[in-house]
């Protein structure tokens, strides 16, 4: 229960930062550069600091595009992956109600920093970023953890962080940045509206990204081959 417990705490946390860095400084992708900075960033330390902060509770998901990917790259079972992914629901709902609360109480501040299609995006270019962005993120995750690292485990939690910014800093004038469906799905409710409508993409997107990944990994991972060569090995034998 530690574990799950540890997820919602830790996507609470992210919703609460990220979301709350993006309504606070009022980020614009196209006209408050500054504000998209810090909003990527604001994103991507939030995810450093809860790696090590429960990455040794529960591993860190806090994204249920993650525990896809690691669920079919079998590094969780399906019980796990399913208790993981409605804990983090309910943090990032924590997460918005906090920002809600606040924001309700400041005056010229408005929202819970919900995704939606930035102007002259498409839905099938808003659907395009969240797949492809998703899959570079969740291959990260899924390399930068991965036992053939060795030592660098350590500092997983740190290129997991930098590359959400750097995903940030690309996706956001696509779609304001998902790759996690929780971190989606709670401000949309609070916002309503297109918020709400296009909800679909910033779920859909972020899943079929992260199995992509999944493949892609499973493709390029080198204990792969070592498990077929064994096998293979064990059948001349």
């Amino acid at each position: 229960m530690k574990k799950y417990l540890a997820e919602m705490v830790g996507t609470m946390v992210l919703v609460l930062m990220g979301c709350g860095v993006a309504v606070s400084l009022g980020c614009d992708p196209v006209g408050n550069i500054p504000a998209v900075v810090g909003t990527a960033f604001a994103f991507g330390l939030a995810v450093v600091a809860m790696a090590y902060t429960i990455g040794g509770i529960s591993g860190c998901h806090i994204n249920p595009a993650i525990t896809l990917g690691c669920l079919l790259a079998k590094r969780i079972g399906a019980k796990d992956a399913c208790m993981y992914m409605l804990f983090q629901v309910i943090g990032a709902f924590i997460g918005s109600a906090l920002l809600f609360l606040l924001v309700g109480n400041v005056d010229g501040m408005e929202g819970t920093g919900a995704n939606n299609l930035q102007d002259g995006v498409s839905v099938v270019g808003g659907l395009l970023a969240e797949i492809i962005f998703t899959c570079v993120f969740v291959l990260v995750v899924l390399g930068a953890t991965a036992k053939t690292n060795g030592a660098t485990n350590n500092f997983a939690g740190l290129a997991i962080g930098l590359s959400l910014v750097l995903v940030h800093l690309v996706c956001i004038r696509y779609t304001g940045t998902s790759v996690n469906p929780a971190r989606s799905i709670a401000p949309a409710v609070f916002e309503g509206g297109e918020a709400l409508q296009n909800l679909w993409i910033f779920i859909v997107g972020p899943f079929v990204g992260a199995i992509l990944a999944a493949l892609v990994w499973q493709i390029i991972d080198p204990t792969c081959c070592c498990k077929k060569e064994s096998k293979e090995a064990e059948k001349e034998a």
